[in-house]
């Protein structure tokens, strides 16, 4: 029954089932707050539009682990600016978005 129902909703099926978009996971885990996650991490926030905000993970290297231990916010907004190499990664779904 399940290629019948595919056939029938395709949009419906492929888009809410396929990819869970509905979910939020991890369960019952704040994800404003990534440092309880994982470590050398903070959360920032940009005002991309008037009314959109985008909120970013920012995690430094392992190499710089030790210096980033205890820093502030600043500390890690000015580690953006520096010579390393950034990596942007966009994930998200329905419930985190």
């Amino acid at each position: 029954s399940v290629p019948f129902l595919i056939r029938l909703f395709p949009d419906l099926l492929l888009t809410k089932f396929l990819f869970l978009n509905f979910l939020a996971f991890p369960f019952f885990v704040d994800l404003r707050r990534p440092e309880l996650l994982l470590n050398n991490t903070v959360s920032l926030y940009l005002a991309t539009e008037p009314d959109v905000t985008v909120g970013i993970w920012h995690t430094v290297p392992g190499s710089r682990g030790a210096e980033a231990q205890g820093k502030d916010q600043r500390w890690y907004e000015d580690a953006l600016a520096d010579a390393h190499p950034v990596i942007i990664y966009l994930h998200g779904n329905g419930g985190t978005r």
